[in-house]
């Protein structure tokens, strides 16, 4: 008999048929002697629609009463999944986040945990009763209700996982694990039996939907064993867990892309201390984030910086940008929405070299330029011309043999 976490997201109980599907999957598990906490999304779609439904009534939603608003969905779900576990004849108690409750912070549309108390689920677990929990909403210290953001249930499931100190948290999606690459770009893309917090979350970041990235650090920080699978199958998924021995062998596991990115360039910055600064605080303030930096030393005293944004903040930024340039004083800006970034992942390359040659030369080969260059312990991401993302991770799915065997240090 184990504790287990699991999480259903919003395909897996998007009607009355699969609510009752799932339903059927949490008794399997009851009659093997599981404890059970079961954390579910808002029925597939009905987050946007009350989204587009408050779009009825004002262009710019108050963001404490949107989450208002936001956090019913969850609570249809819940309590829609506990009618049926008790007609089936199982013990089963809807719970919110404000209940259990999930303390926040003081932020609306994207707050972080602070802290989760565990007394009224153990209490209810003790008594052999199934805990349906909603996930992605929580409460901040002056008893507001909050919303955790995008993939906010799978951080609420592996957070609860670690304070209950489960002994496993199944995300249930509407894929069968985590993937090489993208199944709908490569049709020989293999489904890994396990990969590390690390990759994951390099994975998460670089545009994979398959975990949230909150929700892998809250894995990783706590070691939470975390199992993706379908929820339209019985078949095994992927761990997601610490490094292994063999996965230091594995010098590359998976490819993936984003396509939601632009690129600016600052030409002529003054090449003088703080400048750097002054182009990126009121971006920073603005809560864009920036991924690559690059600034390229002109020789006459001027510099040129280029990064990227996310697309859907392209034009803010910019905007941001002509706002400061009489305070900074550079000559111009220029930006780019057509590109793509395109990463290798591996937990294995950090100690080895030659990774990173293979990728450039298998893009080379296909004449596809590479515009900006990033790397981390685990990743080497190309920016490159969003017309060839997908060729892009086609050739080095191939040149890395991902489709049989993940590049090894041996191969």
């Amino acid at each position: 008999m184990a504790l287990i976490v699991q999480k259903y997201g919003g395909t897996s109980v998007g009607n009355e048929e699969r609510i009752k599907a799932v339903a059927e999957k949490i008794s399997k598990y009851k009659k093997e002697r599981h404890d059970l906490v079961v954390v579910l999304s808002a029925m597939s779609g009905q987050t946007d629609g009350l989204i587009k439904l408050s779009k009825n009534f004002s262009d710019k939603p108050d963001l404490r009463e949107l989450d208002v608003l936001l956090t019913t969905g969850e609570q249809i779900s819940v309590s829609l999944m506990s009618i049926t576990l008790k007609n089936m004849g199982i013990d089963a108690c809807s719970i919110l986040g404000f209940q259990i409750p999930i303390h926040t912070e003081n932020q609306h549309g994207g707050a972080r945990i602070i802290s989760i108390e565990t007394d009224i689920i153990k209490n209810k677990l003790s008594k052999d009763t199934v805990v349906v929990a909603a996930g992605f909403q929580g409460i901040d210290s002056y008893n507001n209700l909050t919303t955790l953001g995008r993939g906010g249930s799978d951080t609420t499931a592996i957070a609860l996982a670690a304070a209950l100190k489960a002994d496993m948290c199944e995300i249930y999606t509407d894929v069968k694990g985590v993937y090489t690459t993208d199944p709908n770009i490569c049709h020989n893309a293999r489904k890994l039996d396990e990969i590390s917090y690390d990759e994951m979350l390099e994975l998460s970041s670089l545009g994979a939907k398959v975990l949230e990235t909150r929700s892998v650090e809250f894995a990783k920080v706590y070691s939470v064993p975390v199992h993706v699978r379908s929820s339209f199958s019985e078949e095994i998924g992927t761990m997601v867990i610490a490094n292994t021995k063999g996965m230091e062998k594995i010098l590359v596991s998976s490819v993936t892309y984003n396509k939601n990115q632009a690129r600016i360039i600052i030409k002529g910055v003054p090449d003088l201390p703080g400048f750097s600064a002054k182009i990126f605080k009121p971006v920073s303030e603005a809560g864009i984030v920036v991924d690559m930096i690059i600034q390229n030393t002109m020789g006459d005293g001027l510099a040129d910086i280029t990064f990227t944004v996310p697309q859907d903040d392209f034009e803010r930024t910019i905007s941001l940008l002509k706002e400061t340039s009489r305070a900074v004083g550079w000559k111009e800006v220029l930006g780019d929405e057509n590109i793509s970034k395109v990463s290798i992942i591996g937990a294995g390359m950090q100690n080895h070299s030659g990774v990173a040659l293979k990728m450039f030369e298998t893009l080379a080969k296909e004449n596809i330029n590479i515009m900006m260059i990033s790397t981390s312990e685990v990743k080497i991401s190309c920016v490159i011309e969003e017309k060839y993302t997908e060729l892009a991770v086609r050739v080095l799915h191939e040149s890395f043999g991902l489709e049989t065997a993940s590049f090894r240090e041996d191969s």
